[in-house]
């Protein structure tokens, strides 16, 4: 009986053997056939006889049953090796498959922040375009886009809109936010429009400085010299006769006395100083940013559109300013302001997600050139050798910027952070 009982475990052991040996040759690796796919997704078990009568059972059936018994566990051990390997190989590369798949564009985070510098350039055209409408009153329309895209996502998000602690920050945030932009537009008002864009649009170099002063960060010679740069560059802008003389025109000279531009009424550099202002109250708002880095963006957002909608249309109705925009193109220009800085703040928002601060601000130096474009093609103001000068140096100033803000956020062993070179210093 116990012979019997040998037997039927041999010729089982060989059988299992037999059956898996086919298995195993019946798919070759890479064939991909149904034989592969069923050992990588799901290997076949292979099971121990159980033997009633125990340890006895062992010692009668001797060396002859311990051979073929080795042999199956060896061959389960093998295939389940191997079905282990593939199963490995497999998830690597449906992983890296799914990467390839998923990726987006690497170059998508520089793109929609050119994209919104177009925007933005574009808002500075129609303030520029429409004379018969208060700046203050086009600023007003201009946070209508910044608090739209902001309200949906606090309520989606069930984000406190007035968080405790952080109130006055988010009022003095707003406050200077709200000022700098008011000034910005008054600027473009009264200045040639690429002139006001690249005085504006130094706010990055100044964010050091400011930095230095309320957050204590670190602040070297290379922000120093950037700062330097950038002021050299403003005033080849605006040419103040009190260094440049009656040889050289100094910008107020060189502004139209009526038209689109509108800056008939200066007779002095008030719109260089409200570009220079909205410069500074701008550099202070990013310094306040930072300081509120632990809140959501749509929080910062609305009350940043709801403080400014509040004291711009409270500005406008002191001024006496607060009016209709006329039927026909002034309205609708008003409704397109409104829309490119709903547009601009978003792909800005979408930029920042998807790529680091410092080739963001690089990227967004195209501002700049669509200002020079615009400003030929829409006010025929062709730029002298001095604006250009000037703009050459505050976005060589801004770029350069850029870059160390990006080299420094690199890794230590990157490549690129290494040929950067005294950048990433």
């Amino acid at each position: 009986m116990e012979q019997l009982e040998l037997q039927q475990l041999v010729d089982g052991a060989r059988g299992r053997r037999g059956r898996l040996a086919a298995l195993l040759g019946a798919a070759p690796a890479g064939s991909g056939g149904a034989a592969e796919e069923e050992l990588v997704c799901s290997p076949p078990a292979v099971s121990t006889p159980v033997v009633a009568n125990g340890p006895s059972m062992a010692c009668a059936a001797g060396p002859s049953a311990a051979g073929p018994a080795g042999a199956v566990a060896s061959a389960s051990a093998t295939a389940s090796a191997s079905g282990a390997r593939r199963r490995s190989s497999c998830s690597s590369a449906a992983a890296v498959a799914r990467t390839l798949c998923c990726r987006p564009c690497p170059y998508l985070g520089l793109l929609l922040a050119t994209l919104s510098s177009l925007f933005f350039s574009l808002c500075s055209v129609i303030v520029k375009w429409l004379v018969d409408v208060h700046p203050m009153e086009l600023a007003a329309c201009r946070f209508v886009g910044v608090l739209l895209p902001a309200v949906p996502i606090v309520l989606w998000r069930n984000e406190r809109p007035f968080p405790r602690g952080r109130r006055a920050m988010l009022l003095l945030r707003s406050f200077v936010g709200t000022t700098g932009l008011m000034l910005s537009f008054y600027a473009f008002r009264h200045m040639p429009l690429a002139d006001a864009s690249v005085v504006v649009f130094s706010v990055p170099v100044f964010v050091a400085i400011f930095a230095r002063l309320f957050l204590k960060e670190p602040c070297g010679l290379f922000n120093v010299l950037s700062v330097c740069l950038t002021l050299v560059g403003v005033v080849l802008i605006t040419r103040p006769p009190l260094l440049f003389g009656r040889a050289v025109p100094a910008l107020a000279e060189q502004l139209p006395s009526n038209g689109a531009g509108g800056a008939g009424a200066s007779s002095d550099l008030w719109g260089a100083v409200a570009a220079f202002a909205a410069t500074l109250f701008g550099a202070n708002a990013y310094v306040l940013l930072r300081a509120l880095k632990g809140l959501h963006f749509s929080v910062i957002m609305s009350n940043f559109g709801c403080f400014a909608l509040a004291q711009t249309l409270l500005v406008t109705w002191a001024l006496g300013a607060l009016c209709v925009p006329r039927c026909g193109w002034d309205r609708a220009l008003v409704v397109a302001l409104a829309l490119f800085s709903f547009g601009g703040q978003i792909l800005l928002t979408l930029a920042l997600q998807l790529e680091q601060a410092g080739p963001v601000a690089i990227a967004r130096s195209a501002d700049i050139v669509f200002a020079f474009i615009w400003q030929v093609l829409f006010f025929q103001e062709v730029p002298n050798r001095y604006s250009i000068g000037g703009a050459v140096l505050v976005t060589s100033s801004v770029v350069l910027t850029g870059l160390r803000k990006w080299a420094l956020a690199l890794p230590d062993s990157s490549a690129t952070k290494r040929s950067l070179g005294v950048l990433a210093r």
